[in-house]
């Protein structure tokens, strides 16, 4: 038989949470989880505050803006379509607030050594921050506190196995 999330019959009203740091290949799992759901939609940390015009990042802003993304995300996944939220909504209580939300929540946790994004940092941020440009980084200068028992743990953003372990936890 078809896999239903594949073939546009999707039984899952669910929010896939990304969380990493900056850089760590959340957008890319994103992408790549998106062409595999039927009924999905990618809601880009960068986009949605670009769209919001929510640009503060000191902690009453960022939590502000997660709090209204999590909404947003909830919102989408009670109309039966997964939201895929690629985020590093940096305290675990800004993803236990997202959790609380959802009407299903599967965090995602991208694993990728610091090193590493600050080598793919393409925006320069984490040179930024080592400058003492930019102090709101997190992983740069702010706090990033990677989750306590995600659902599931991926190494960057080309991870098959973590695709594979998603696509299993919304079927279901």
């Amino acid at each position: 038989m078809a896999d239903a999330l594949d073939h546009g019959m999707s039984r899952s009203e669910a929010v896939v949470w990304i969380t990493g740091l900056p850089s760590s290949g959340k957008s890319t799992l994103a992408a790549r989880l998106r062409q595999r759901l039927a009924s999905a939609v990618v809601l880009d940390g960068d986009e949605v505050r670009a769209a919001l015009d929510m640009h503060g990042y000191d902690p009453a802003a960022r939590d502000a803006f997660y709090r209204a993304l999590a909404s947003l995300a909830a919102l989408i996944a009670r109309q039966g379509v997964v939201a895929i939220v690629p985020a590093t909504a940096p305290s675990r209580e800004q993803r236990r607030r997202a959790r609380e939300l959802a009407p299903r929540f599967v965090e995602v946790f991208v694993d990728t050594p610091l090193a590493e994004c600050t080598r793919r940092d393409v925006k320069g941020l984490y040179a930024a921050a080592a400058r003492g440009a930019v102090s709101t980084l997190p992983g740069g200068g702010a706090a990033y506190e990677p989750p306590s028992a995600p659902e599931v743990v991926a190494h960057g953003g080309e991870d098959e196995r973590a695709l594979a372990r998603i696509l299993d936890l919304l079927r279901s």
